[in-house]
Formats: structure tokens, C-alpha cells, sequence
């Protein structure tokens, strides 16, 4: 179910290619965490819990390692995930992050950073490990300048009660990245306007904006695996067409769909 492929190893780093082929399922058995790593979602979704606390991971967000904690898996729907384990060193970490703190919750990524993480993975896959110290401390700095944890503000309650609103809604986005913003106050229970506003104060961003976001992420995990027709992508995500496709994809990465399909594609 899980399968995991070194992509490129230098300098006390370690970069994998990991890959679950799980179906629905429930928490794993616990595991003790033994290394220092971060670890980036490409395509898929998953539950989280560490030392007790549950959060719930996609494309739009990362997580931090470090030895000495205990964690659990779930994935509350078909399909599985693929994501990139970047396994760090005591001194790759003091070199490269500095102080670096785990992350029982997720850390969003901005498109940039994530559009590094998937350059480096792609040029990995193509046998091109030249300098991966310095690729890799590129992309951890970036990582550093954007990231941003989610939030728990007020009585504990009442953040962890908003806490799991909103990472439900994060994952019927997931799930269903076009569902509009009634269907998706539906799902969760709540109303539109409660939804919209606990959703920007957990996690620093608009829904409208988080599912572009995530629709983005998408849309480049299928250019990497070289998809040919750009309007039936744009049909499937959610767009009303494959130039509004290509304008939303600009806006967040700087670069048009078919030159992302050739750069992100080599070696797939």
C-alpha cells in the first residue's frame, strides 16, 4: 500500500518519491516519527494525527518531522496520495532550516514554493541530482518565507469546533474541487456567511482562493503526468474554459499550462 522510491540522495539529504495506494480507511496504527523531514503532497488527501492532535493534508499544504513523536494515517476517501518526503539530517537540518519546528498541523504553501518542490521532483525523475543541497535549501528557504500554520485562536473549544469545520470543508474541496461555496456550507453544516469568515481566520485565505489554489495544484500534478488536451482539463477542474484555465494558472505560477506541461513532464 505504501511504496516509497529514492529519487536522489547528497550532503545528508535524502529526496522519495512516496506513493499509497490506500482505499478508505481508518487510523493507522501509531508510529514513532525517527527522522527530521518535510513532506509535501502532490495529489490526494489524508488525515493526520500526531501525539493526538488531527489535521488534515492536500496539495495546498506540507508538514514537518521531527524524531521523537508518534503518528497516525487515515484517508477518508478512495484513491490514495502521492507526496515528496524530503529526509533531512541532524546536520542537513542545522545547515539548511535552522531551528526547525514540527508541524502537528499543516503549513500552506504558496504556488511559487510548491512549483519549485515540483521542478525539483521533476528534474530528480530525470536523473539531474547536480547541487541538490543547494536546490533543496532553495526550496526549504521558500517554504520558510510563505509558509503559514493554521490557526487556533480564542477558548479552546471553540477553536478546536472550527478547526474541524474548516478542514472538513478543506477536504470536500479536495475531493470535489469545483463545489461552490452553498454546496460546500451544506456539507459542513455551518452557514455560507459563518463558513466563509472562520475559514479566512484558520486559514489566512478566501475559499474562492483556496480552491483556485488547490485547482492550480491539480492542474499541474496532471501537466506533469503529461496530459494532452488542455480544454478537457480545464473542463474537468472547474473552468469555464481552457482560457480561463490558463489565466488562473498564470496568475499563480507565472507560466502558461503548455510550457508547465514541458517542464514539469521530463522524465515522466
Amino acid at each position: 500500500m505504501l511504496a516509497k522510491r529514492v529519487l536522489a540522495v547528497a550532503e545528508g539529504i535524502t529526496v522519495e518519491d512516496v506513493l499509497c495506494t490506500s482505499g478508505r480507511s481508518s487510523w493507522s496504527a501509531p508510529e514513532p516519527t525517527e527522522s527530521y523531514g518535510v513532506v509535501f503532497v502532490r495529489r490526494g488527501c489524508f488525515r493526520r494525527r500526531v501525539d493526538g492532535f488531527e489535521s488534515f493534508l492536500d496539495p495546498v499544504s506540507l508538514y514537518v518531522d521531527e524524531p521523537g513523536h508518534e503518528q497516525q494515517v487515515a484517508h477518508p476517501c478512495d484513491g490514495g496520495d502521492e507526496c515528496t518526503q524530503i529526509v533531512l539530517s541532524g546536520v542537513a537540518v542545522g545547515a539548511l532550516w535552522g531551528d526547525l519546528s514540527p508541524s502537528r498541523g499543516p503549513i500552506f504553501t504558496s504556488s511559487a514554493a510548491d512549483l519549485v518542490h515540483r521542478r525539483l521532483v521533476s528534474s530528480l525523475r530525470s536523473g539531474d541530482a547536480f547541487d541538490l543541497a543547494e536546490r533543496v535549501g532553495q526550496l526549504l528557504a521558500a517554504v520558510r518565507e510563505c509558509g503559514t500554520r493554521i490557526r487556533h485562536r480564542g477558548r479552546a473549544t471553540t477553536a478546536a469546533a472550527r478547526h474541524r469545520v474548516v478542514d472538513d470543508a478543506r477536504e470536500a474541496i479536495a475531493v470535489q474541487p469545483t463545489i461552490g461555496l452553498f454546496e460546500l456550507a451544506r456539507v459542513v453544516a455551518v452557514s455560507p456567511h459563518h463558513l466563509s469568515r472562520i475559514f479566512r481566520v484558520e486559514t489566512g485565505e478566501t475559499i474562492s482562493r483556496y480552491r483556485n489554489r488547490a485547482r492550480v495544484r491539480l492542474a499541474l500534478e496532471r501537466l506533469a503526468d503529461r496530459e494532452r488536451s488542455l480544454s478537457r482539463l480545464a473542463g474537468e477542474l472547474g473552468f469555464a474554459d481552457q482560457a480561463h484555465l490558463a489565466r488562473v494558472v498564470r496568475r499563480e505560477v507565472g507560466s502558461t499550462p503548455s510550457a508547465l506541461r514541458s517542464t514539469l513532464g521530463i522524465g515522466i
